[in-house]
């Protein structure tokens, strides 16, 4: 297992000690046989500790989660997407004013966006002190293209969705959530920032050369 995964045997071992990879069957007093069970679970860990920086306290929360055979889908993936905190600076300090007026701007996005979110969703509480620091450092027009920004996040779950669903096994199913909420969100804030300098060439200097074409036969190139 350990040749097949890549994973040191001390780290295997350490992991089935705590727990988060099943028993392998015995064959003997002191050797026992794994399997592709065993490989999928070896992945999903590391996808979690090394991918999602998670500690082995929650790792062993959504190893739970995925041995739980009766829980629905939709439940087993929001179990593991709680798992990976979401990478945002500290907000900036602002009044209860200003606080409460974030707050009714997030609830009034998610309910015209219809999003099926529950008001208490760690998410709902960092777009609200998001809101909330932009308002604060006067700069609360930023907020005037809410759904514009909210259309975007919806095509881009619905890709994120696809790429989860390629896969059936719950382990499966768990690591590409993570994997993709952690890479993605680094793939699309460098997607972001190229594409803010490609709009402001345009915008602001109509001069500068036409990008580059594609090479032939890449990814995106076209003939004809």
């Amino acid at each position: 297992m350990s040749r097949a995964s890549g994973i040191p045997v001390p780290t295997i071992k350490f992991y089935l000690r705590e727990g988060l990879l099943p028993a392998g069957e015995l064959t003997s007093p002191n050797q026992a046989r794994y399997g592709e069970a065993h490989l999928r679970r070896l992945h999903l860990v590391r996808a979690l500790t090394d991918i999602g920086g998670l500690p082995l306290a929650s790792v062993g929360k959504v190893v739970a989660a995925v041995e739980d055979r009766e829980q629905p889908v939709h439940e087993l993936l929001g179990a593991a997407a709680r798992t990976v905190d979401l990478a945002l600076a500290d907000p900036v300090d602002s009044d209860s004013a200003v606080r409460s007026r974030a707050a009714a701007m997030a609830d009034e996005l998610i309910a015209r966006r219809g999003w099926k979110v529950g008001t208490r969703h760690r998410a709902v509480e960092a777009l609200t002190a998001a809101m909330a620091s932009f308002l604060a450092v006067g700069h609360g027009d930023y907020l005037d293209h809410l759904d514009e920004f909210a259309a975007a996040a919806e095509r881009v779950a619905a890709a994120d969705l696809d790429f989860v669903a390629r896969r059936r096994r719950p382990e499966e199913l768990v690591e590409r959530v993570v994997v993709g909420t952690v890479l993605g969100d680094a793939m699309l804030a460098a997607m972001r920032r190229l594409a803010q300098v490609d709009a402001s060439a345009r915008r602001y200097d109509p001069e500068d050369p036409e990008p580059l074409e594609a090479p032939e036969n890449s990814p995106g190139s076209s003939s004809g």
